[in-house]
């Protein structure tokens, strides 16, 4: 009998939750089958198990915050899982060594592998949970590997799993369109309107609520049924969710930038009818040309290297003010799992359309829950296109310890007085919210004021840099 244990996932992380089993009690696996899907603070990650033989137990249901070090499942030796277990041996000698092989084939040799290997993670096509701004590009597909003799369902995207837990949907049940089979969005948005809806539950009985609490006289059809209703307000709760670890590390990052920076907010009307020409007359054919996107952060990038004060950080104990010899550029990229920042490292380094590359990486990364550590917390600056929301401006929070945000509304027709004359243009609003340590009104105003001349004379901009 062996337990495996949540293994140490690095990153200082403690804690993972169990977002999906991936084998049932009964089933017969090798080492390096993956057993369980969890979600960490900074991805969504599946683990192999380094024992072979028959699942004993799982220990937790989905959504089970597991810690590091605790008890994950039990697995009975099986007969033939000689192999299995000498190699579930060698990883318990480099847990205990510090190998840090703790994702990917626990010690798992070249021979005597039972089981099939761990299928690589491939990416699915393109879905509406995921905005990060992109100028207008597609992120290229990659097919996924057959994987003979499965005995879970062919599912690659953690979206995927997570529409399907989330609305009670079997995996095991739905037929995947997808090549080899592959079960993807649409298949699981097929078998969800395939089912009969459900009776809405009746009211609870009054003796159900707690002590003080109102039962409504009849339930509104849009909010359904409560079971527990607030002294307070009179109104139902209709869910409580329990924070994932994820969330967690978003409340304590947003709260400590509100709690430690004192940010002061500027921002300016600009006239980005020449920005959509320029990106227009990029493209081709046979090439799109950078997004916009793209072209903006160039722009930003190149602003940075100019008023270098709103590239840094506040070193509070040593009571100093740092300022960073290059720009590693975050990318505020809204995903089903939340608001997330990955960052293009050496961004003063890329052209527009380097810039481009990186950028279309970056989103089928954040899509599949892929970015690494490095990614998530390496930015310097960051710039946020929320315009893609169809909103013109926000009060953005200050990325922590980073010092600065530039906001980007949507770009929209407007009049707009030219040359004394009214015209119909294209209009979007730039905001900046910096770090009044780190720099005064009018460095700020500087900065924005050079992004926003280069928005409105981009080709020139473009020539000078």
């Amino acid at each position: 009998m062996n337990t495996f244990l949540l293994p140490d996932l690095g990153e200082g992380l403690t804690e993972a939750e169990v977002v999906r089993w991936l084998v049932k009690v009964g089933d017969v696996i090798g080492v390096d089958t993956p057993v369980a899907e969890v979600e960490t603070a900074k991805s969504i990650v599946e683990l192999p198990s380094p024992y072979a033989g028959v699942i004993e137990a799982l220990h937790g249901e989905p959504g089970t915050t597991v810690l590091v070090g605790k008890p994950l499942i039990t697995v009975a030796d099986a007969a033939g899982a000689g192999a299995g277990a000498a190699a579930g041996a060698a990883y318990r000698e480099e847990e205990r060594a510090g190998s840090g092989n703790v994702l990917v084939g626990y010690g798992t040799a070249e021979s005597g592998t039972v089981g099939r290997r761990r299928r690589r993670r491939g990416v699915e096509p393109p879905v509406s949970g995921t905005k990060l701004a992109h100028g207008d590009g597609n992120v290229p597909e990659s097919r996924p590997e057959r994987s003979a003799g499965r005995s879970v369902p062919l599912v690659i995207s953690p979206l995927v799993r997570r529409l399907a837990r989330d609305a009670g949907v079997e995996l095991r049940e739905v037929i995947g369109s997808g090549p080899d089979g592959l079960i993807v969005r649409r298949d699981v948005e097929r078998a969800i309107a395939a089912r009969t809806p459900t009776e809405p539950s009746p009211l609870p009985a009054p003796s159900t609520l707690p002590e003080g609490s109102m039962l409504p006289a009849r339930a509104s059809a849009g909010w359904g049924a409560a079971s527990v209703v607030g002294s307070r307000v009179g109104l139902g709760e209709l869910r409580r969710t329990p924070m994932s670890g994820f969330r967690k590390a978003v409340v304590a990052t947003l709260t400590r930038s509100r709690t430690e920076i004192p940010e002061a907010t500027t921002w300016v009307d600009v006239d980005a009818t020449a920005l959509i020409e320029l990106r227009e007359s990029l493209r081709t054919a046979t090439d799109p040309g950078p997004g916009l996107l793209a072209l903006m952060a160039r722009f930003v990038v190149v602003g940075l290297v100019k008023h270098p004060e709103l590239n840094g950080y506040v070193d509070v104990e040593r009571e100093e003010l740092v300022q960073y010899a290059g720009v590693n550029l975050g990318l505020a990229a809204q995903t089903d799992r939340g608001l997330v920042v990955p960052a293009v490292p050496n961004a003063h380094t890329l052209t527009a359309r380097g810039l481009d590359g990186e950028i279309r990486r970056l989103t089928a990364a954040a899509r599949d829950g892929r970015l690494t550590q490095q990614e998530l917390t390496s930015g310097t600056f960051t710039l946020n296109n929320y315009g893609s929301f169809g909103v013109d401006g926000s009060a953005a929070i200050i990325n922590h310890p980073q010092v600065a945000i530039l906001g980007v509304g949507r770009i929209i027709d407007r009049p707009w007085v030219v040359d004394g004359q009214l015209a119909v243009r294209k209009l979007t609003q730039l905001s900046l919210v910096f770090d009044h340590r780190v720099c005064d009104g009018g460095t700020a105003a500087a900065f924005l004021r050079f992004i926003a001349d280069t928005f409105e004379n981009p080709s020139t901009a473009l020539a000078d840099l």
